[in-house]
């Protein structure tokens, strides 16, 4: 037998507030019963839940785990804009100007995360491989 994942856990010092913004980024919905104010706050989506959980300390180095997204409906110029909108921040822009490459960004805490083309931007240079780190 082996395991599978049932969570992603992310440290953070306000879980409820930057499970909202996880949340809308990634078109899940918020654990059943969470609430502002709650130690733990789950976000359900299809592929993995991502738990938050409230720590002392805030976060001081980079990640050493982190989330690659790929947009679903849209390009990644304009999932970056909209995750921009959001709150998040382009920590390390490694688009290129060809339009391959990837965005480095930071949520509402710091966490880092990467936002790569999405399928059909792959598709569209069939052939390509690149991968975010």
């Amino acid at each position: 037998m082996s395991s599978s994942v049932r969570h992603v856990t992310i440290d953070c010092r306000e879980p409820y507030t930057l499970a909202l913004f996880w949340a809308e980024a990634l078109g899940g919905k918020l654990g059943e019963g969470d609430e502002p104010g709650d130690d733990e706050v789950l976000v359900e989506n299809p592929v993995v839940g991502l738990l938050f959980e409230r720590v002392p300390e805030p976060k001081e180095i980079k990640n050493r785990v982190h989330l690659d997204l790929q947009p679903r409906d849209r390009s990644r110029d304009a999932e970056v804009e909209r995750l921009t909108a959001l709150g998040a921040t382009v920590v390390d822009d490694r688009r290129t100007p060809d339009g391959r490459g990837w965005a480095v960004m930071a949520d509402p805490e710091g966490n880092e995360f990467c936002v790569e083309r999405s399928a059909a931007e792959l598709a569209a240079t069939e052939g390509s491989t690149e991968s975010a780190t």
